[in-house]
């Protein structure tokens, strides 16, 4: 179990203490996030004391009362300090409280009103940052662990409208060699959220020490990214969940690979209709039978014509809608 921020404290003077002492200084060492979330009411009572007897020890350790001591755990608990571990179990309390239901409902409405803070504070990063994605000649995506499907999502969307892009994706263990070609007309495209991944700072790190332009998504203005970057998007990562949440940094990738398609509208249209050329070709997609009776109707009522290309012939199909 995570230690709590005070545990060391109240190990080092337990055997002074008096035995009611004692009790609440276990409970608290024992269910650090239990006292995150709990009244002190009902922390008295799982620790069989009476709640004076919590206002007293948290006035025998340095503090004003017991509100502070929750507050400090509570904070321990916003910051990361329990680890994953740790919010699991916070979670599971809260759950037990508010049932599957409302669990569920809480972390859909956070989700929700994260996107929406991103369209009141974050729109100005947002189209700076699709511009400079749109010059680049080639943009670098890392992502890893959490974010990986953030950089890739942009990375896919960025290659179906013609975008030169490349994912380093550390197939192999290879994934930062492709920046041995990058230059100052290129970008790298990087994203990572508290705790960081070592190795996408490094990237980026490595990036901004060759002057390679870097835009990236994270979640805070000294967070290591946002210290080296060109353009920074910031998200919110809070969840009522054990995981923070990465759809406010999922929505900003798709948000970026509109704008970028919308810059070259008449370039991206060819790139994505040869695109849905090829997914035709190797029959990608399932068709609804929508679809597919349009389609019959449109080749019985338009003949195909037969063209000559050099020595081939090619057959052309009628336009489909």
């Amino acid at each position: 179990m995570a230690d709590g921020p005070l545990s060391e404290r109240l190990i080092g003077g337990f055997d002074t203490m008096s035995e009611q002492f004692q009790l609440a200084a276990r409970y608290i060492i024992d269910q650090p996030h239990d006292v995150a979330l709990l009244s002190m009411r009902d922390q008295a009572r799982l620790a069989g004391v009476q709640p004076a007897t919590m206002t007293r020890l948290a006035k025998h350790l340095g503090l004003t009362g017991y509100d502070e001591l929750r507050e400090i755990y509570a904070e321990a608990v916003r910051s990361g300090d329990f680890g994953f571990a740790g919010k699991a179990d916070v979670q599971a309390i809260a759950q037990r409280r508010k049932g599957d239901h409302g669990l569920a409902r809480e972390i859909l409405r956070a989700q929700a009103a994260e996107i929406v803070h991103l369209a009141e504070s974050q729109l100005d990063a947002i189209v700076s940052t699709a511009r400079r994605l749109a010059s680049a000649n080639c943009v670098f995506c890392v992502g890893l662990r959490s974010s990986h499907a953030t950089a890739w999502h942009l990375h896919y969307i960025l290659s179906m409208i013609g975008e030169k892009s490349v994912m380093l994706d550390a197939t192999g263990g290879t994934g930062s060699d492709a920046l041995a070609r990058a230059s100052r007309n290129d970008v790298l495209f990087a994203t990572s959220v508290f705790p960081y991944t070592r190795v996408t700072v490094e990237i980026a790190e490595y990036a901004h020490k060759h002057r390679i332009p870097i835009v990236a998504i994270t979640d805070s203005e000294v967070a290591p990214l946002a210290r080296i970057a060109d353009d920074v998007v910031l998200v919110q990562t809070k969840s009522p969940s054990f995981f923070h949440s990465m759809t406010p940094a999922f929505a900003v990738a798709e948000v970026l690979g509109a704008l970028i398609a919308g810059r070259g509208a008449e370039a991206a249209r060819e790139s994505l209709l040869r695109f849905d050329a090829h997914l035709a070709d190797l029959n990608t997609h399932l068709k609804s039978r929508t679809w597919t009776r349009k389609v019959r109707a449109s080749r019985s009522a338009s003949p195909t014509t037969t063209k000559v290309d050099g020595n081939r012939r090619k057959t052309i199909l009628p336009n489909q809608d």
